[in-house]
């Protein structure tokens, strides 16, 4: 039987969700940066550079499969914005709105969607603009599907742009204290998701 291993991580900004840059004309930081992954470990869905948070990797294609096809499995954002958003536009985002995904239209699913206070996070290693260019207000928005950019392109969707993104549970799995770039191995994935 093979036995497969899994990990927790923090990823920081600026690193991409993936141990291979395709790219040759800039140099991207990468998860193998963080720590030594066997072979064969793989992000399980996937944060832009830009964001941050909790990421899942295994070495376990099924494990991989089920958290992010079946689209069961929630995923929560804390999110700033650059505006002060209203109940008219979370409203506009739990009920579903049509985004561009690739090319084409989408229409999100309904989801779940709140204003909340500002959360106590690190430091993010690049400055986020100050109040000195307007207000800001931050929201927790929980999707049990996950397209390209999904939430950034929402938010943009009602008028207020994302400034960070900062996926805090997968599941039943909770950012909790684990700083930028932690990783903690766990025996079972499935068990606690």
């Amino acid at each position: 039987m093979i036995s497969h291993r899994h990990f927790i991580i923090y990823k920081p900004f600026g690193f991409l969700s993936q141990f291979i840059n395709n790219q040759t004309k800039r140099k991207k930081k990468l998860l193998g940066e963080l720590y030594d992954f066997p072979k064969g470990t793989m992000a399980i869905g996937r944060l832009d550079v830009k964001s941050e948070g909790l990421l899942l990797l295994t070495t376990d294609g099924k494990v991989s499969d089920y958290i992010t096809t079946r689209g069961k499995v929630e995923k929560e954002y804390y999110v700033q914005l650059d505006g002060a958003i209203t109940t008219r536009e979370i409203e506009q985002l739990k009920n579903g709105i049509e985004i561009g995904i690739h090319g084409e239209k989408y229409m999100t699913k309904p989801c779940k969607v709140r204003a909340i206070d500002i959360p106590d996070f690190p430091k993010r290693s690049m400055k986020i603009r100050d109040d000195r260019h307007g207000p800001t207000s931050w929201i927790s928005i929980t999707l049990q599907e996950g397209k390209f950019r999904q939430v950034r392109k929402m938010t943009s969707a009602v008028g207020f742009p994302t400034l960070r993104l900062v996926r805090i549970r997968i599941g039943n799995v909770l950012l909790n204290d684990l700083q930028p770039g932690d990783v903690i191995e766990i025996e079972d994935l499935m068990t606690i998701i």
